[in-house]
Formats: structure tokens, sequence, C-alpha cells
């Protein structure tokens, strides 16, 4: 079984996203950027499963600038065997590069690479879009499985424990097939120095989108950013009864 592996470059979650003076977009200067921490649940459990004797190949890929090669880097030192960038020098402060165009840039590869699974996470934590998984599911016609917090594979069947709202949903899906990860599937390992060192002898392929056959011009158009109001200091009361008349009369929640 081959895997492939889709991952992105984003700030690091444990930043403070400021926006710039001008509302045009996030700050990026002198900002660590990191693996999408979505698809860093979706890389360590494609090397599980490569552990475990179920996969043959890991592949990883990233739509980004250069220096997104870092990340690739990252998920072969975690143990995936080869990596893919598809060089594009689109802004990255507003998300990069639309789902639509990176589902249908996946979905090149797919036809290219020949994988059997496709594990990516659910959403970024840029643009939280949540849709590349399923646009590339729809773009392949291959079933799918989205939100998995836990995956089980037996001679070419799938099950898929999904979160939804009223508790646990399980899929039984055939390959190929498209899942997207969610926070409890794993938990990501470190990678070792002897393995960050390998992984710098590990192959990478660097395409242009246009090798790909697909035009990534934006379909939107980003008016202005702006930070999230400040939250406002609550107040005590003396009285259920203030409490009740503030909530009625201020509020209006009654």
């Amino acid at each position: 079984m081959k895997i492939l592996v889709p991952v992105k470059r984003v700030i690091d979650f444990n930043v403070k996203v400021r926006v710039k003076t001008d509302g045009s977009g996030v700050d990026l200067a002198n900002v660590k950027m990191s693996m999408n921490p979505f698809d860093e649940i979706a890389v360590e459990e494609a090397v599980r499963l490569k552990e475990g004797g179920k996969a043959t190949e890991v592949i990883v890929v990233t739509i980004g600038p250069a220096k997104a090669e870092e990340q690739l880097r990252t998920a072969m030192a975690i143990g995936a065997d080869r990596g893919i960038l598809v060089k594009t020098d689109a802004p990255t402060d507003l998300g990069g590069v639309e789902p639509l165009a990176v589902a249908k840039m996946l979905k090149a590869l797919v036809e290219k690479e020949k994988p059997d699974l496709v594990i990516m996470g659910k959403q970024s934590i840029d643009d939280d879009s949540n849709q590349t998984g399923q646009m590339l599911a729809a773009l392949l016609g291959w079933p799918q499985g989205t939100f998995a917090s836990k995956l089980d594979i037996e001679s070419g069947s799938l099950k898929v424990t999904r979160e939804v709202d009223g508790g646990l949903e399980t899929l039984s899906l055939k390959t190929p097939a498209v899942i997207t990860t969610d926070l409890r599937l794993n938990e990501p390992r470190y990678a070792k120095l002897p393995d960050i060192m390998k992984a710098k002898k590990k192959p990478m392929e660097t395409i242009e989108p246009s090798a790909l056959g697909v035009d990534i011009a934006p379909r939107l158009t980003i008016v202005k950013v702006v930070e999230p109001a400040k939250r406002k200091g609550g107040i005590k009361v003396k009285t259920v009864d203030e409490l009740i008349d503030k909530l009625k009369n201020e509020a209006k929640v009654l």
C-alpha cells in the first residue's frame, strides 16, 4: 500500500498572529513557521501504518514556497520516504493557494503516483477552511472518512471512527480512499537527531503548478483583515435580582 500525505506550512500554533497595520494580511516577518498540526497527525498515522507492515511507502507533498521544503524534511524525519514540493510564490499570509486549486493539484499528483490511500489533516490552522479533503475525494470519486479519531486497516478495507455532534460514527470504506485526521487520532512523535540527519538524504522532487495543469489564480478577494475584538472585563452583581435585571435589560438574553 502506498500512502500520500499532503502537508502545509503555517504559522506555528504557539505564535501570536499579528495583522499588518494596513489590514492587507498577516505579518510574517521573523515569524516561526511549522507543519500544520493536523497534517503532523496525518504523517504520524501513515508512518505507523508503514511500521505495522500495512503500508510500503509514505510520500509527503506540500504546495508553497521553496522554504516549505523544511516542513517536508520534518515529515521525512518522522518517517516518510520521499517528498514532493509544488513550488509556488502565492502569498501565504492568508492561507496560500485556495482549497479548490490545492485539491486539483493533489488530484493530478494522485493520478501520477497512484497511492492507495490519502491521509491529510482535516483543516489548516491558518484559513480553517476544512474543504480540501472533501474536494479531493469528490474530484477523484473516492470514498472519504473525515474527522477520523481511529483508523483500522484490514485486507484493503478501512474502518474509520469519526467524531460527530452526537458522539462517534464508524464507517467502512474500501481503498482507494481519502482520510482526514482529527486531534485524537494519535500523538505525533518528536523526530530524533539521527532521523533528522537521514531525512536530509531522502529524495525530494520539485515541480511547478503548471506541470500539473492547474491554474492557481485566486477566485476570492480579501478586502480587509482585522484582529478579533478584545474581550471586555466582566462585572460582579450583589443579588440574583440584579443579575436577572441585567440579563433581561442590558444583555437582553432573557
